[in-house]
């Protein structure tokens, strides 16, 4: 799409205001290029008319002379800008769009087209309005009613927007199209069901295409770029099979080819591969045991049918960053194309002062932080931190904030999600009261989207048989067999060693000691960080460790993700070589290709047992090794509340499986055992996978749905229904979503030369479209650490800030090349880079 600069004259209204050289852009030439921008978004998923409209009247408030006076006083006086939200410029549109297509006409098709379009362009310098809130009032409606005296030039934004952009009549035909699209989309909602959450997805999808299209055409001009270069995924991803092909067909002529296992591998792998040429776009699952090859089996499955529908994406969500990194290196070596892959786990930069939330604990106010005319923050909104790559891989994390989450940074990769293969990698480790969140985005990304979704785990949780189910395509499941898959797949024995009582680190060191006398390589997994370090700092002083030449290991979520790449590499260049003992929290037991001679896991959800026991005798070498499930005295699980209720679930299966063997096919690991883990698990959830907010007295589900509750008290407020179709409280969704409560913030660590010199780089003056790439680049080297690690550390004077406090990177001090991150701030010394 050629972007022609206007060389605004005098009189024309201004957009933008380049500060490299005082370029203007007009108000005409933005709104167009966004609108243009917006349909192609939105025509993924049918909705052209209906983003490209968002999109041509987001900005129609900046046609007057008061926004024309408030940008030119801002840009030359960018160290004391004008008054925060002194100019409101989105208002104008969204509150025209009402009172031409709602206000007085009897139409639903109106009235509910014009409210999906107008509360993202009334939002579109914050988040989505609640059209009900829980104090029984409409935000949405209270914008749409703001006075004309509260809206200077509010007349003549509309006056110079029919005049010069659109006319009248045009716009009405313009309207009529994006009618029938939400006509078409309430169709297709409608087999969805429910169609009132997918209802108000479908408005945060339109938010998506137009925070995008805006934030990009203004960097465009910004930055003074033409079109960002449109990547050829098809041609990208036909040449990545063959690649793959080659691969597999590497393996079919190695020496161990004919081994079992391996048959088994190459026979899964070429189901999927039929699998994605037999079955058109749905919802599927692929379960294949723990070392069975699903990541480059879900690959054959996401590239052949990306080439045989054409979609535009393929991307990988994850629960752990450590199988994030595995999974990328194995697919990089493949593919030999760095720049189609992007790796997302955090936002390494935040849209706020970090240094104040640590001193007053409250989020900023997004909409009113946005007025501010903020270069620095503004660079950063810019900043290209989309999924704009071919293969995307992120965490369960970000793709459940794209949806839920505060922010316009998420929401705006939401349409990327759209036209995708989206494959879910350990799906069963959703947390459990995002689960009806978690069912609905996985329905509305195939109903409406048209995405094929996989959802791909060795422990296949019965996500179809919650109330808020997963809508699974016909017989969904890829490979044939599972039962018999899982039989011939067994490499491990489960020892039940938890009646021994609850082991003490020292009598965990002992059995550690025992096992070692007939094994040279072993595993010991357990719950928290506490006592992985207990256990690793005691073995490490116990004399038989040296004497006997044990290479021992440390693995934890302090570490980076470069860190635990070398560390795993160091220990897969041990294995088989030298004696090993590694001592690692959970992050180990899933995605990670690595086999040891036996494992011990402290008490946990069978799932997770089931993924530590893929960790022993991975490749079937011997015959059946020992995989100890134990009890360790060492972790309180009161903050893990999850772990805790896996772990008293799994102990009833133990009970039950001592008493009838029969009822499981004597295996613990059969899938029987697995559906009664979830049966007893999902049992005791069920109250919370809606995402409770207990004091507030609603669920986040429900206020995304009919939102009954607070209809109600808008109706016992004002002695009527709510005048909306849409009756959504997206905003008080975003302002209670969280993944993981308390879920902390990223720091940049200095482990190496390449991280400090990212650190050096974000200390310093950057363009929005190098601060994006460095903001990339810094992905391997953060570490997410809970508000208590940060203020412990900022107290220490181990915090240092850059890009006006919104980026943390750690004092080299604070970081242990033994342990990762040391809150206390013991690490080695080495000079100070800052």
């Amino acid at each position: 799409m050629p972007r022609s600069v206007d060389h605004a004259s005098q009189t024309e209204f201004v957009a933008h205001i380049r500060q490299l050289d005082g370029q203007r852009e007009s108000v005409h030439d933005h709104l167009l290029s966004v609108q243009q921008y917006a349909e192609k978004l939105g025509a993924k998923i049918g909705a052209k008319h209906l983003a490209g409209l968002s999109g041509l009247l987001h900005d129609m408030g900046k046609n007057t002379t008061q926004f024309k006076m408030y940008i030119e006083m801002a840009v030359a006086n960018p160290h004391a800008p004008p008054k925060r939200g002194s100019v409101d410029h989105s208002t104008a549109g969204g509150k025209w769009l009402y009172e031409q297509f709602h206000r007085n006409t009897d139409s639903t098709a109106d009235k509910r087209t014009t409210e999906w379009i107008a509360n993202g362009i009334l939002s579109h310098h914050g988040g989505l309005k609640d059209y009900i809130d829980p104090d029984g009032n409409s935000p949405f409606l209270k914008r749409i009613e703001t006075q004309i005296d509260k809206l200077p030039g509010y007349e003549q934004a509309i006056e110079e927007f029919l005049s010069t952009t659109m006319g009248q009549a045009e716009l009405v035909a313009y309207f009529e199209k994006a009618k029938e699209e939400m006509q078409q989309l309430v169709e297709r909602m409608k087999v969805c069901k429910p169609p009132s959450i997918t209802a108000s997805l479908t408005v945060k999808y339109l938010f998506s295409c137009l925070i995008d299209a805006d934030r990009t055409m203004t960097r465009q001009f910004e930055e003074g770029e033409q079109d960002a270069p449109v990547f050829e995924s098809h041609v990208f991803f036909s040449k990545a099979y063959r690649s793959l092909l080659d691969k597999i067909d590497g393996f079919s002529n190695a020496d161990d080819a004919g081994h079992p296992i391996n048959r088994l591998r190459s026979e899964m792998s070429k189901q999927c591969d039929e699998f994605a040429v037999e079955r058109p776009s749905g919802i599927y699952t692929l379960s294949i045991p723990t070392g069975g090859g699903k990541t480059l089996a879900s690959f054959r499955y996401a590239l052949r049918h990306a080439i045989e529908t054409g979609k535009e994406r393929i991307i990988y969500v994850l629960p752990y960053t450590t199988i994030i990194e595995q999974n990328v290196a194995e697919i990089r070596k493949i593919v030999q194309n760095d720049d189609m892959i992007l790796e997302h786990h955090s936002n390494v930069a935040e849209d706020f002062d970090l240094r104040k939330w640590l001193d007053s604990e409250q989020y900023p106010d997004e909409e009113e932080e946005d007025q501010t005319y903020d270069l620095e923050r503004k660079k950063l909104r810019l900043a290209r931190d989309i999924w704009d790559r071919p293969i995307i891989f992120t965490t369960m994390v970000q793709f459940l904030n794209t949806f839920y989450a505060k922010g316009s940074r998420n929401a705006r990769r939401l349409h990327q999600l759209a036209n995708a293969v989206v494959i879910f990698d350990e799906v069963q480790a959703v947390p459990s009261h995002c689960i009806s969140l978690f069912n609905s985005a996985v329905n509305f990304l195939h109903g409406i989207c048209g995405s094929s979704v996989v959802l791909c785990t060795a422990t296949q949780p019965a996500l179809q048989h919650v109330r808020r189910n997963v809508h699974l395509s016909p017989e969904p499941e890829m490979i044939r067999n599972p039962n018999q898959v899982l039989t011939q797949f067994k490499r491990v024995e489960l020892q039940d060693a938890t009646c021994q009582g609850a082991m003490t680190t020292e009598q965990l060191a002992a059995f550690v000691s025992e096992q070692m006398n007939e094994i040279d390589s072993l595993l010991v997994i357990l719950n928290t960080k506490t006592a992985v370090r207990k256990l690793f700092d005691f073995l490490k002083a116990q004399e038989w460790i040296n004497e006997e030449g044990v290479m021992l290991y440390h693995l934890s979520t302090f570490m980076c993700p470069a860190h635990r790449k070398e560390r795993l590499d160091a220990i897969r260049n041990s294995l088989g070589k030298e004696r090993v003992i590694c001592i690692s929290t959970q992050l180990i037991e899933a995605g990670v290709d690595i086999s040891f001679q036996c494992v011990i896991r402290s008490l946990a959800g069978l799932d997770s047992i089931a993924q530590a026991a893929g960790r022993c005798n991975r490749h079937g070498k011997d015959s059946l090794r020992n995989v100890y499930i134990i009890r360790s005295a060492e972790e309180s699980l009161r903050s893990l509340p999850e772990i805790k209720l896996g772990a008293e679930q799994t102990e009833r299966l133990l009970g039950e499986f001592r008493r009838k063997p029969q009822c499981f096919d004597h295996q613990l690991l059969s899938i029987k055992a697995m559906d009664l883990y979830f049966c007893y698990y999902y049992d005791k959830i069920k109250e919370k996978m809606d995402y409770p907010v207990s004091k507030e007295g609603f669920a986040l589900y429900s206020l995304l749905d009919l939102n009954t509750a607070l209809c109600n008290r808008y109706k016992d407020k004002h002695k009527v229904a709510p005048p909306l179709y849409i009756r959504s409280s997206i905003a008080t969704v975003e302002r209670h979503f969280e993944v993981i409560s308390n879920a902390g913030k990223s720091v940049i660590v200095p482990y190496n030369d390449d991280a400090s010199e990212i650190i050096l780089a974000l200390n310093g003056e950057l363009g929005s479209n190098e601060l994006g790439d460095w903001l990339r680049k810094a992905q391997p080297y953060t570490v997410n650490l809970y508000d208590q690690e940060l203020r412990q550390l900022d107290k220490g004077g181990n915090l240092n800030y850059l890009f006006q406090g919104r980026v943390m990177a750690l004092n080299e001090t604070a970081y242990s090349k033994e342990y990762g991150v040391d809150p206390a701030g013991d690490g080695e010394f080495q000079p100070a880079i800052i």
